[in-house]
């Protein structure tokens, strides 16, 4: 198929691409890597009036880190995130879960930002900005704002972005080597979204886990952090049966979905055995 007419617009400032967007907000959309955006159009999912391409926007892409926390530019593309050279327990989760996003042309032009906007609950980088509690920073002609990732994702393909803001940057915090983190996810074939993945980033101090988070998709609308799992960790001593009674309180929190792909049994099940595979837990303690 083929999308509906369109107007194209392609602004090379930022300040351009925001003033284009204000014209017309709620028929206009931002193409960046477009891999989402441009399939829904060619199934006449989605008919935008007018396209705002803002890949000639200088200063949107790139990987800085700071002191505390680290900035990601919105249309970084995610192959760029899976060859960085970020060390540390955040590097690692970044290039392992950029390697499991689709396939490498899927890699190669779609951004780390476009994913996070079109919040689809199973993609990894939703999951990683949730577990991390990442900042979103958006813009408008209205001004600037940052919006927390427990904010952010509202509902499937809904954020808190008002029509007329352009996502720029998101912030993730520069975790100490004192983390273990990890990302597992199942799916059918290689390169399709994952029927169930689980994220974690635990924090292990003189042997006891001090910090945990935990964030599954595939099991709601929306990004989900487990507190069950995380409490079920925290104070433990760290170990693989740690990790096990974790991912049980997760299976047992969760009120899965069932659909084509698996019901909320099979869904739980699936939660039992990823976060164990996310922490790779097979050397730890007993």
């Amino acid at each position: 198929m083929k999308p509906s007419a369109f107007d194209y617009v392609r602004p090379l400032s930022l300040d351009e691409a925001m003033e284009q967007l204000a014209i017309d907000p709620f028929e206009s959309k931002v193409l960046s890597g477009g891999q989402s955006l441009i399939p829904m159009m060619n199934f006449r999912l989605a008919r935008p009036e007018r396209l705002i391409d803002i890949n000639r926007v200088p200063g949107l892409e790139g990987i800085v880190p700071g002191q505390d926390r680290v900035t990601i530019g919105a249309r970084t593309r995610h192959l760029a995130v899976q060859n960085t050279g970020l060390q540390g327990p955040l590097g690692s989760l970044l290039r392992t879960a950029a390697a499991q996003v689709g396939h490498l042309p899927i890699r190669t032009r779609g951004t780390f930002g476009g994913s996070i906007a079109h919040c689809d609950a199973a993609s990894e980088w939703c999951l990683v900005a949730r577990l991390l509690d990442a900042e979103m920073t958006v813009r408008s002609t209205r001004g600037e704002r940052t919006i927390p990732a427990a904010d952010f994702f509202q509902a499937i393909f809904t954020t808190a972005m008002e029509p007329d803001e352009i996502l720029t940057s998101i912030s993730l915090p520069a975790l100490d080597d004192h983390h273990v983190t990890g990302i597992a996810e199942f799916a059918r074939r290689a390169g399709d979204f994952a029927i169930v993945a689980a994220t974690a980033a635990v924090k292990i101090e003189d042997g006891v886990v001090t910090r945990a988070r935990v964030c599954l998709g595939g099991v709601s609308e929306v990004p989900w952090r487990s507190q069950a799992a995380e409490s079920a960790l925290l104070g433990s001593a760290w170990s693989a049966g740690a990790v096990a009674e974790a991912a049980a309180a997760a299976a047992d929190e969760v009120d899965p979905p069932s659909d084509s792909h698996g019901d909320a049994d099979y869904r739980r099940d699936l939660v039992r055995a990823l976060l164990p595979r996310a922490l790779n837990t097979a050397g730890a303690g007993s």
